[in-house]
């Protein structure tokens, strides 16, 4: 499965690990992402990977919890 928010489309990004002597390996930096039940615009409950960012600033509206009887 892609690592990509489904919100803002954040994704992997490649970088260097910078080692004490100054050597550079590649290295890859991992969004934080969550399973999150989402309400959508149109009023449907969908499961979404969302970045943590996405949750806390509020772009993501949480669904109720499911009550199993």
């Amino acid at each position: 499965m892609a690592k990509i928010c489904d919100v803002c489309g954040k994704m992997r990004q490649k970088g260097h690990s910078v080692s004490h002597s100054n050597i550079k390996t590649i290295r890859t930096f991992e969004p934080n992402l969550q399973n999150v039940r989402a309400v959508l615009p149109s009023g449907e409950v969908k499961t979404l990977r969302v970045c943590t960012s996405c949750i806390r600033s509020g772009k993501v509206q949480k669904a109720p919890i499911r009550v199993v009887e």
